[in-house]
């Protein structure tokens, strides 16, 4: 694909397991207010066990000035985000598209989520982005504005995910209170009455 080329390695001091439900949970998030909506359009496990998802959702656009003028008018993005999740070998691959005014600026982006099979407390991003314009005269610049921004939203992109770490330490942190406040009240009951299984 010819165009604008975006390559990142990044190590996060979290299990693959705390990064692949961070990674549902991400929005919305302080971080990710372009991401306007997500909704599920297919699931399912397929017989070797990896977890097949395809997700839409909608985001913000807005143009740099210069372009605005040429294509003027507020801009939603309809994305489509395909997903692989391999319990067995701890990775998450995603691939995401803008299926809407790909003419003007196409960008695909492929990330792998792996977990450090050497580090089992750390988790590897890698994340690949292609960036393309089918404007003839404008397509240059147009590329250079989509991979500065392409940047800028990946900044975004880990500070949400850290977001929906955090969350999930603090919710972490709670529970074994609570689990203990609800051991000793299943211990005072069961001298009256049988205790209740859960599956």
């Amino acid at each position: 694909m010819i165009g604008k080329h975006f390559f990142s390695e990044t190590d996060i001091k979290s299990t693959w397991e705390q990064v692949l439900t961070a990674f549902w949970q991400r929005y919305p998030n302080p971080y990710s207010t372009h991401v306007l909506t997500e909704d599920v359009l297919f699931r399912e496990v397929t017989s070797d066990n990896l977890l097949l998802s395809r997700r839409l959702l909608t985001k913000t656009n807005r143009l740099p000035r210069w372009a605005e003028r040429i294509f003027p008018g507020k801009r939603s993005v309809y994305i489509i985000e395909d997903s692989v999740v391999d319990l067995g070998n701890r990775s998450l691959m995603t691939l995401t598209w803008n299926v809407n005014h790909a003419k003007l600026m196409r960008v695909v982006e492929r990330c792998v989520f792996a977990g450090e099979r050497d580090r089992p407390v750390w988790t590897r991003i890698t994340r690949e982005a292609w960036i393309s314009s089918g404007v003839f005269g404008l397509s240059r610049p147009i590329q250079e504005f989509g991979l500065a921004r392409f940047r800028s939203n990946q900044v975004k992109s880990m500070k949400g995910l850290e977001h929906a770490l955090s969350n999930l330490q603090k919710a972490s942190a709670v529970c074994p209170g609570d689990s203990a406040e609800k051991h000793k009240n299943t211990n005072s009951a069961s001298k009256t009455q049988k205790p209740q299984q859960y599956i």
